[in-house]
């Protein structure tokens, strides 16, 4: 049980390295351009939104999200929120954002097609956008589902984290999984599989950055091996052009 527990607590010290590398390849990914329309889909609280925003250097921001607290928090922070549903048609008029950005969203979606087609149509011609996921052929993944457990990145239970006692959700000391109090991964991406959903909707794949390499045990060296071996990395961020 010790080793179990310790071995939870070394792969959350490596998310963690993983989840602060994918936020810099993000961010390495946008552009300056003062008079940029920024669209967040899936902008939570704002505090992603705003450090991009700044980063472009554009103070036309605007924030999609579904959860009311969240926009709330958002619209404080003075971006231009939109209440939305992400897998349904977006109340946005063709042709209308310079960027689109979206971190740790596509894999909580239900009909990515309609995400992706929806992405091109509100994107202006030469307009760019940033999406960012987990990876399912990451060799934690990887190495989850050949002792039988069930994969980092996926969720089968809307009630529950279940399948893989590794998993940061499982507590060895009382037996139980943590209650699933978030949205749950329909669409779990491969290096592969995100490239290619967006080539499929005429978009240009002009970078595609991996993040987080287990088992490397510090934040250097997962960097130095994510630029060599990005598909099978944590994380998997794709900026793609229409």
């Amino acid at each position: 049980m010790q080793e179990v527990r310790g071995m939870r607590d070394f792969l959350l010290k490596l998310w963690n390295y993983s989840e602060s590398i994918n936020r810099e390849n993000f961010l390495s990914l946008l552009e300056k351009n003062g008079s940029a329309k920024l669209l967040d889909l899936g902008c939570d609280d704002g505090e992603f939104t705003i450090e991009a925003s700044k980063l472009i250097g554009t103070k036309i921001v605007y924030g999609l999200d579904v959860v009311e607290e969240r926009l709330s928090k958002s619209e404080e922070k003075g971006i231009k929120i939109i209440r939305s549903d992400l897998n349904k048609e977006l109340p946005i008029k063709d042709d209308f954002f310079d960027v689109i950005i979206s971190n740790q969203v596509i894999e909580h979606l239900i009909d990515v097609d309609l995400f992706v087609e929806e992405i091109y149509r509100i994107l202006k011609p030469g307009g760019y956008a940033v999406i960012s996921t987990e990876n399912l052929a990451s060799w934690h993944n990887i190495f989850a589902l050949l002792f039988g457990q069930q994969a980092f990145s996926q969720t089968i239970s809307k009630k529950s984290h279940v399948g893989c006692k590794l998993s940061p959700h499982y507590c060895e000391r009382t037996g139980e999984w943590a209650k699933n109090k978030g949205p749950i991964h329909n669409k779990i991406f491969a290096y592969g599989g995100l490239k290619e959903i967006f080539e499929l909707y005429q978009f240009k794949v002009e970078s595609l950055l991996g993040s987080g390499y287990y088992p490397m045990p510090t934040r250097s060296l997962m960097k130095i091996a994510g630029r060599i071996d990005p598909r099978h990395t944590h994380f998997i961020t794709v900026k793609v052009r229409k």
